[in-house]
């Protein structure tokens, strides 16, 4: 993600923010387009992880997040609890079916990283992006 990087947050209450997960996706030049990725309603994609996890974690939208080859990206960043606990940011490619995004639902519902496991099917699309892009989202 570069620093012209647009982000569109959905609103949280003041102070609230690291109390929660953030889930950011990526929906810049590759993720989030039909060129990319055919057969998928990108913006119901996103609208379908905000009506979920509505109150229950922050969903972002960011252009891109350098991991282009791995679209679409999204990346699962733990609450402060989480992080005390251990959590890190959890980088997923190729999120282009349902069944991923209601895991990550389901994740995120638990607690995300640090206080809960993912279900195991998202073992299959974890990735690890290059530090610097991994520094760039933290920022």
């Amino acid at each position: 993600m570069n620093k012209r990087a647009r982000r569109d947050r959905t609103a949280v209450p003041a102070g609230a923010a690291g109390a929660r997960c953030t889930v950011t996706v990526c929906r810049g030049c590759c993720c989030g387009t039909p060129a990319k990725v055919p057969r998928l309603d990108h913006e119901a994609q996103l609208t379908d992880l905000r009506t979920a996890l509505a109150g229950v974690a922050m969903v972002r939208r960011t252009d891109c997040l350098d991991a282009c080859e791995r679209a679409n990206v999204v990346v699962i960043q733990p609450s402060a609890e989480g992080r005390k606990a251990g959590g890190r940011p959890v980088w997923l490619g190729a999120v282009n079916d349902p069944g991923a995004a209601a895991d990550i639902t389901a994740w995120v519902e638990g607690g995300g990283p640090g206080l809960a496991e993912p279900p195991g099917v998202l073992d299959l699309y974890t990735f690890q992006p290059s530090r610097r892009v991994r520094h760039e989202l933290e920022e």
